[in-house]
């Protein structure tokens, strides 16, 4: 990893420590775990946090920060982000962010000990880098931040209808559940 993003990584994280961002994001947590046990079939929810919980000014390139929370026992398949480079950290529980796509996936394991050293918590994801989450036992919460606004924000999965094709939504929108 290069020195600037590390830098940027290291600032989101010192973000993400303080205990008034913390509490401010438990209730998010909470609601989108509700909808998650809700529904059965999804592998995950999410939702988009407003970006003035964090106090401290943003980098500009920040656009939109997330709560995703990943049903346990899961993978959630392959999916890039087009239009956005996302930096997310684990923030309850343990999982595996694989990165590089299908036939190539590296392991990324994350925990969320605030004790841990930041690169076993953090990830950096560039744009167009295919990704998947590999949950173990317990729903896995983790907080995105991403570089184009939430309502912009695209999902590209794998076509199992086209060869070598994708399809792509928003996340967010009146006709997108999550």
């Amino acid at each position: 990893m290069n020195p600037a993003e590390r830098d940027i990584l290291l600032l989101l994280d010192g973000l993400l420590q303080s205990e008034t961002v913390r509490e401010a994001i438990w209730p998010v947590v909470e609601r989108v775990e509700r909808r998650l046990e809700a529904d059965p079939s999804p592998v995950m929810a999410w939702e988009p946090l407003p970006l003035s919980i964090y106090q401290n000014p943003l980098p500009a390139f920040i656009q939109s920060s997330w709560v995703f929370i990943l049903r346990a026992r899961t993978t959630t398949g392959a999916e890039r982000h087009p239009n956005s480079h996302q930096r997310m950290m684990s923030f309850r529980g343990t999982g595996d962010m694989q990165t590089g796509g299908p036939g190539k996936w590296q392991s990324n394991p994350l925990v969320a000990s605030r004790d841990a050293d930041w690169e076993k918590r953090w990830i950096s994801i560039p744009t167009n880098v295919w990704h998947q989450c590999v949950v173990p036992e317990a729903n896995w919460v983790v907080v995105s931040f991403q570089t184009v606004p939430a309502h912009e924000l695209i999902e590209e999965r794998p076509d199992d209808a086209a060869s070598g094709g994708t399809k792509q939504r928003l996340y967010v929108g009146p006709e997108k559940p999550h």
